[in-house]
């Protein structure tokens, strides 16, 4: 817990990376499976995450993200999605999942898959998009700290068009919205925000025991 404490301490939302350096396969693929494994509500995982190392995407993409250099500088460009429409068949593929992975029986999954369906369909369009923009900040919070877990430098990032990287990134047709996004990378030596002391609420204003 003392190495996970002093890693989260270490990173922050890099300024200006160190565009010679990139991250290898190797550490993108375990910063990958371990986004994967990321909780979400019912298991559903209501979102599809692109990783764009490509630079010309990416020098598309950077007007719309408020002109931020560090979508070009790192070295790639994560894009969290969420949902933005659904029905039971978003259900009904996560239990064949369970069925397929688990080895059980599809039948034997019906009551709980029910209860979720039941759930599910007391949300309006509207919420089931909010729901799904949830979930995909859970994921973002578990990348986040992967990524400091192999010191990989990371900026989350708010500030940008989602309609403009969806109209680029083609998401619309595949009901998708673009939720946050984030770069990964290394810092430069240059950043100097590097050097400022991270600043959080003392715990004893932050939590309330009972």
């Amino acid at each position: 817990m003392d190495s996970y404490l002093a890693n989260l301490k270490w990173r922050y939302a890099v300024k200006k990376f160190d565009n010679t350096k990139k991250v290898s396969k190797k550490d993108l693929a375990a910063l990958i499976q371990a986004t994967q494994l990321s909780a979400s509500s019912f298991g559903l995982q209501p979102y599809h995450i692109f990783v764009i190392s490509d630079l010309a995407l990416r020098e598309k993409l950077m007007p719309a993200t408020w002109g931020q250099k560090q979508v070009v500088d790192a070295s790639h460009l994560v894009v969290f999605a969420n949902k933005t429409t659904f029905g039971a068949e978003i259900i009904d593929d996560y239990f064949v999942n369970v069925s397929k992975t688990r080895g059980l029986p599809i039948e034997s999954l019906k009551d709980y898959s029910d209860f979720i369906k039941s759930k599910m369909s007391l949300l309006t369009e509207t919420d089931k998009a909010i729901w799904a923009n949830k979930q995909v900040y859970i994921a973002l919070g578990n990348f986040l700290s992967a990524a400091a877990s192999l010191k990989i430098d990371t900026c989350p990032m708010e500030g940008f068009e989602p309609e403009k990287y969806n109209e680029i990134l083609g998401l619309n047709q595949e009901g998708l919205n673009a939720s946050v996004v984030a770069t990964i990378g290394y810092r430069s030596k240059d950043d100097h925000t590097q050097n400022y002391v991270k600043v959080r609420k003392p715990k004893e204003e932050l939590f309330t025991y009972l």
